[in-house]
């Protein structure tokens, strides 16, 4: 059984027209699951709904504790891409179990989304990699502590 949280960020996002903004609505992940054709063999529970430029050190703590509380021993996060890497560190301090972080560059909602692609991605590396804390985004795989968000080019990669 894979275990799901749920934080927020991008992927989560809405467009609301009457704030003429996004802002962070319920999850999309049942949806992109149920596309993926994956029913079954994951349990979802949201932790919170946040930016991750908003996350604290206690979101993080929040966060740490539920993994930390799982029986799961493979475990995905979505996590907004701006603190990802440092939620990720905080996370390595678990060394029996796998997660990996997802997120998307832009609204799942959206058309030209990467989440979907990503969620896909995630799900794979997961359940193929060793004990770990990892990133995973656009076709890559970072481990916790040796990975960076280049805003400029808006992409994951090794530090």
């Amino acid at each position: 059984m894979i275990q799901i949280f749920t934080t927020g960020g991008t992927f989560d996002k809405v467009y609301f027209d009457a704030n003429s903004e996004f802002e962070i609505g319920d999850s999309p992940l049942p949806e992109l699951l149920a596309e993926s054709n994956i029913h079954d063999g994951y349990v979802i529970n949201g932790l919170m709904r946040k930016d991750s430029l908003e996350m604290t050190d206690t979101d993080r703590r929040s966060i740490l504790d539920a993994v930390t509380a799982s029986d799961a021993r493979q475990i995905l996060i979505t996590h907004g891409t701006d603190t990802m890497a440092e939620t990720a560190q905080v996370l390595s301090a678990v060394t029996d179990k796998t997660i990996v972080l997802l997120g998307a560059m832009q609204p799942a909602r959206m058309r030209r989304s990467d989440a979907l692609f990503n969620l896909g991605f995630a799900w794979a590396a997961v359940r193929l990699l060793p004990a770990g804390v990892y990133i995973a985004m656009n076709g890559e795989v970072f481990e916790a502590g040796a990975v960076r968000k280049n805003l400029k080019a808006q992409k994951f990669e090794r530090t």
